[in-house]
């Protein structure tokens, strides 16, 4: 898009009047900034703008590089400086500067005065509303685009105070650009910088003067050729030669021959009538051009109201969609993070009872390896008492005295064996309990 300030200053160009000191001024949220990015640090090959010339391309220059994206950058910001202020999805975290003339301008002042015009312009930024080197993202100047101009990304800070009366910094773009004339005191601090440092450029015309539009190549070189249509009709002067009357030659003729005035003035006098006579004839019909061009603006003037309307119905469409896919992301934003936490818990708890779990099972195991090796002292220690039993009392074998025992008591010295014995019986209980039932 070739930015043309109005119609009117379209016409002043085609007639030569001074260049103007063109500034403008677009506001971004976090999901616009990395597009500009893009455009602006040529991160891609395949441009949309056909005027990008990319044999040219090297010529570019930063004043301010942006060593990452444009949000990146951002984030880094608010990490590194103190500043303050509610961010939601859709807050302005940014606005975009671009400062230019017209190739008139650059072309007469050079490529040394082009690269001073775009450094004061930059100076100009860093102490309009004392915003600080700081707040500047990046500032490029693109040199393989058509007419020269810059590109600068800054956060819209305002220096404040807190409730407390404390001095803070605060990213409001709204307050920054507060006012309804705030571009007018821009368009005015912005004219007298560059006046003030030399440069010979006309201030931007008063928006409500021009009703300000942005225009295609295509469309302003329409503009251009209608206007160059109706300064050659008006440049156009038809007056009837001044022809030289035969009587007053014959008075000053002396003895002219009759023959001369005949065969070379009169026929010389009719040929200046006949070109007076298709001279008019297209008059008229430039005339009737003059009319066609005249409808033509008009119906333009008709179209690009149609096309500000559609645009405002497509950027109202635009914005509903925008306002949609927030609160869907915000939707799925919150779900993903519900589900984290979830699983984040569960992993939690999961872990805490797979630990609690592994401690009680090795306590158990313990306990268990301690209650062997007790049984074990214990049945070695009976064997013992028994042996000693049977050779005190001279009982005979001591195996022999187990077995009565066993026999006479219906108790088993070994502890899985009674146990066994004390289950058939538990069972055989319940069996006849279930038959009398």
């Amino acid at each position: 898009m070739l930015d043309i300030e109005t119609i009117s200053q379209a016409k002043k160009e085609v007639q030569g009047d001074m260049s103007y000191a063109i500034v403008r001024n677009e506001k971004l949220t976090r999901a616009e900034v990395n597009g500009k990015g893009t455009h602006n640090d040529r991160k891609t090959k395949n441009h949309t703008n056909k005027d990008i010339d990319t044999t040219k391309t090297h010529l570019n220059y930063y004043i301010k590089k942006n060593e990452l994206t444009y949000t990146k950058e951002f984030d880094k910001y608010l990490k590194e400086n103190n500043v303050q202020g509610h961010l939601r999805s859709n807050s302005i975290i940014m606005c975009q500067m671009i400062f230019t003339s017209d190739q008139v301008f650059f072309d007469k002042i050079g490529e040394k005065e082009t690269k001073r015009y775009f450094d004061e312009c930059y100076k100009f930024i860093c102490g309009y509303k004392n915003l600080g080197e700081r707040n500047i993202i990046s500032a490029v100047v693109h040199l393989d685009e058509g007419v020269p101009h810059m590109h600068l990304m800054f956060v819209p800070v305002v220096h404040t105070k807190d409730k407390d009366g404390n001095d803070i910094d605060k990213i409001c773009a709204r307050d920054f650009w507060k006012g309804r004339d705030s571009y007018r005191k821009l368009q005015d601090a912005y004219f007298n910088h560059v006046k003030s440092k030399g440069f010979d450029l006309e201030r931007g015309m008063f928006v409500e003067d021009t009703y300000r539009k942005h225009y295609t190549v295509e469309e302003y070189k329409k503009i251009k050729n209608y206007e160059n249509t109706k300064k050659v009709l008006k440049e156009i002067k038809l007056e009837i030669p001044e022809v030289p009357d035969i009587n007053e030659i014959s008075k000053f003729s002396i003895k002219r021959d009759e023959k001369i005035l005949k065969e070379i003035i009169k026929p010389k006098d009719d040929l200046i009538k006949e070109l007076y006579k298709n001279n008019l004839s297209m008059h008229k019909e430039l005339s009737k051009q003059s009319k066609v061009v005249d409808e033509a603006v008009k119906y333009q003037k008709e179209r690009e109201k149609l096309l500000a309307d559609n645009e405002e119905l497509h950027n109202t469409v635009k914005n509903l969609e925008h306002k949609y896919k927030i609160k869907s992301n915000n939707l799925d934003f919150d779900f993903n993070n519900r589900k984290k936490e979830l699983e984040e818990e569960f992993e939690k708890k999961s872990y805490n009872l797979e630990y609690e779990y592994k401690g009680k099972y090795r306590k158990l195991e313990k306990e268990n390896n301690h209650l062997h090796k007790v049984l074990d002292k214990f049945y070695f220690a009976i064997d013992k008492f028994i042996e000693w039993i049977c050779q005190k009392f001279s009982l005979g074998d001591s195996k022999e005295l187990v077995n009565n025992f066993e026999k006479d008591t219906d108790i088993s010295l070994d502890p899985e064996l009674q146990i066994k014995k004390e289950e058939i019986k538990k069972e055989e209980i319940e069996k006849e309990w279930n038959l009398e039932l």
